[in-house]
């Protein structure tokens, strides 16, 4: 062989052969050829096995076939270029299954066994999907194909942990009719997607339907934010305290109150602040002549869950301060510092600036000037402002459990629920939740949702809503074992399988690793 290997010589001990069409034995022989097939490595070497093999008139005179090639059963195969050997055709296989194409054939080189990246792929298509039995506990999930263009949804058997379909869409009507296609299904463990709601009442209707615990903890999540970013102002309030002598109050008030002008003037100004007060104007306009969140989005350009922020808000001051009131600003680690400097005697502004820059200050000169202006106007610097968490900070506080927490952070959240009794009122129904979530208490369900709705809680109260759409698989997966943990697994394993098939990522293909890879 060229570039060393072993080369292995043969031919068929028996002389005659049976025609694959009629199945009638024929001695007579027409012709001769040698055919070379791959083998098994030998010793880390590259094999290949030219068998000598003899092409047969067929004796059936009625036969449409005049003439054919003899197989050797458990070797070859009619056009294959490899031998049939069980060890090497499952080496192949695995390895275009853990590894794809160019991977998977420069690790069958490293083997002795070599083979293209485009026939490890051909080999995946052609092996057959695995036996399909009936699912009594399934698990469905989404997957993009295409982020924000095209998503599929992979079905797994909770029992076994194991993949058992793919479906090239997300649709409600497709779940459905491979649910009645594979009748037997009792249990749907799904995420909080309307479609697949649909899906498993109109496919499985007498299947018990469970919300996944983590989305339910999720949305939470996500509607806590919200809340804690709405009511971030309550904690730059000063704290109430001791009444100090009136010059010195008056004083004190008069630079805050210059320096908030000033930074309010700033924000009011800024090209964010006029771009939302611009679309909020517009959504409100369409609003009110009837139209839809849909219609909305289509007539403005705008992305869906943007204009559904816009369409449900009762003024542009909550668009304004609600999201992005607790957003730190670049000069915020710095402003003690300025304060002092400033009191000090140091007033310019731009000796400063290469002070903080210096620093590690990043910003521009003209914040620094700006930020500085309302102290030159008086002659000194206000009290620097405690720093306030950021929200996502005291967001993690809420949400996570109070043995996960500091000594310090217990002291911050403290503080922090302490400046606000709606986010104390929140940080009480996170905690309420989260006991019904691990110790399985759904029962407690109902009268958590009527206190929440009782209390001045906006945000949570839309996540009350959610759940009262879907309250029986809610309820469910407060009380019952099941989880959708096994099919998040392999939804991250979906993942990392196309990040391996980049470029070559037909749905076919990928449905085939999905199916059959471990």
């Amino acid at each position: 062989m060229t570039g060393g290997g072993v080369r292995i010589q043969a031919s068929p001990l028996s002389n005659s052969a049976s025609c694959p069409r009629c199945d009638v034995s024929s001695r007579r022989v027409h012709s001769r050829y040698e055919r070379t097939l791959a083998d098994a490595a030998i010793g880390n070497q590259p094999s290949l096995l030219v068998l000598q093999v003899r092409r047969f008139i067929c004796a059936n005179i009625d036969c449409s076939r005049a003439t054919f090639v003899e197989q050797v059963e458990g070797l070859t195969s009619r056009y294959e270029r490899r031998t049939l050997l069980l060890l090497l055709r499952k080496i192949v296989e695995k390895i275009a299954l853990a590894l794809a194409g160019r991977a998977g054939s420069r690790l069958a080189s490293a083997l002795g066994i070599y083979v293209g990246r485009s026939t490890l792929l051909r080999l995946v298509r052609a092996l057959p999907d695995p036996p399909t039995t009936t699912v009594e506990v399934l698990g469905v999930d989404d997957f993009a194909l295409r982020r924000r263009h095209r998503y599929g949804t992979v079905l797994i058997d909770m029992d076994t942990h194991r993949p058992v379909d793919v479906l090239g869409d997300r649709r409600a009507d497709t779940v459905a009719e491979w649910l009645r296609a594979h009748p037997g299904t009792e249990v749907i463990c799904r995420d909080r997607a309307g479609a697949y709601a649909e899906a498993a009442r109109a496919g499985a209707p007498d299947a018990i339907e469970v919300a996944d615990r983590w989305h339910l903890w999720h949305n939470l999540a996500e509607s806590v934010e919200k809340t804690v970013a709405a009511h971030h102002y309550c904690l730059k309030k000063e704290p109430e305290s001791a009444p100090e002598p009136t010059i010195e109050r008056t004083a004190s008030e008069q630079l805050k109150r210059v320096a908030e002008q000033v930074h309010t003037t700033r924000q009011e100004g800024s090209i964010l602040a006029i771009r939302t007060k611009n679309r909020f104007q517009a959504v409100a306009t369409l609003k009110n002549e009837g139209m839809g969140i849909r219609t909305v989005a289509r007539q403005l350009g705008l992305a869906r869950e943007t204009v559904r922020r816009f369409y449900y808000a009762n003024s542009v001051e909550e668009l304004l301060g609600a999201p992005r009131a607790g957003w730190p600003t670049m000069l915020d680690e710095f402003a003690e510092y300025l304060h002092e400097r400033f009191n000090d005697g140091h007033a310019s502004a731009a000796a400063l600036y290469e002070e903080l820059r210096a620093l590690g200050y990043r910003g521009s000169y003209s914040s620094v000037r700006d930020y500085l202006r309302p102290f030159h106007r008086i002659g000194a610097a206000a009290p620097s402002r405690p720093k306030v968490p950021k929200v996502r900070r005291i967001t993690s506080w809420i949400l996570r459990h109070p043995d996960s927490l500091t000594d310090d952070e217990q002291i911050r959240l403290k503080q922090v629920l302490t400046s606000c009794p709606h986010l104390e009122a929140a940080a009480g129904y996170v905690t309420s939740f989260a006991e019904m979530l691990t110790e399985r208490l759904g029962t407690q369900l109902n009268s958590w949702m009527s206190a929440v709705s009782a209390d001045d809680l906006p945000h949570l109260h839309r996540f009350v809503r959610g759940l009262d759409t879907d309250h029986a698989a809610v309820l469910n997966g407060l009380t019952l074992p099941y989880s959708s943990g096994a099919v998040e697994g392999h939804v991250n394993r979906i993942k990392m399988l196309k990040r391996q098939m980049y470029g070559r990522a037909g749905f076919d293909l990928l449905r085939k690793r999905i199916l059959l890879s471990d």
